[in-house]
């Protein structure tokens, strides 16, 4: 058996055999690794953008995520909206401010049985049609 510290330049695998000493050694490696030579061609033809960024990511500060509710979940959420001072009931009609509950948009997933007068910024045109069927209104 060779010696271990000549370091046999000029061979191939430098003694070690066909591994050439480490996992994957002479196939070039696992992943990305072996892009350099043969496999950048086939990177080149086949994956142009394989390296580097792309496209454009808005900066978290600017993006903003609407805080929505459906009217089904207004329903449900009902007196706790008055405990907490969000709406008040003025007869059989519910007042609901969601702009002050910190809720952005209204959406029309579900049922609603009651009939709520709600202020919000944003509603969908099915929301609005199940509130004003319910006997309700919404204000912007």
């Amino acid at each position: 058996m060779p010696s271990r510290t000549r370091k046999m330049r000029g061979s191939r695998t430098h003694g070690r055999g066909k591994k050439a000493g480490r996992g994957a050694g002479l196939i070039g490696g696992h992943g990305q690794a072996g892009l350099g030579k043969t496999g950048k061609i086939f990177m080149l033809r086949y994956d142009r953008e394989h390296f580097g960024r792309h496209g454009f990511k808005r900066p978290q500060c600017v993006v903003e995520a609407n805080t929505t509710i459906n009217v089904s979940e207004l329903e449900e959420n009902i007196e706790r909206f008055v405990s907490m001072g969000f709406a008040a009931k003025e007869g059989d009609i519910y007042n609901i401010n969601l702009t002050d509950a910190g809720i952005d948009k209204l959406l029309g997933n579900g049922k609603i049985g009651i009939s709520v007068k709600v202020v919000v910024s944003q509603v969908s045109a099915k929301a609005r049609e199940k509130i004003e069927a319910s006997g309700g209104s919404i204000a912007e």
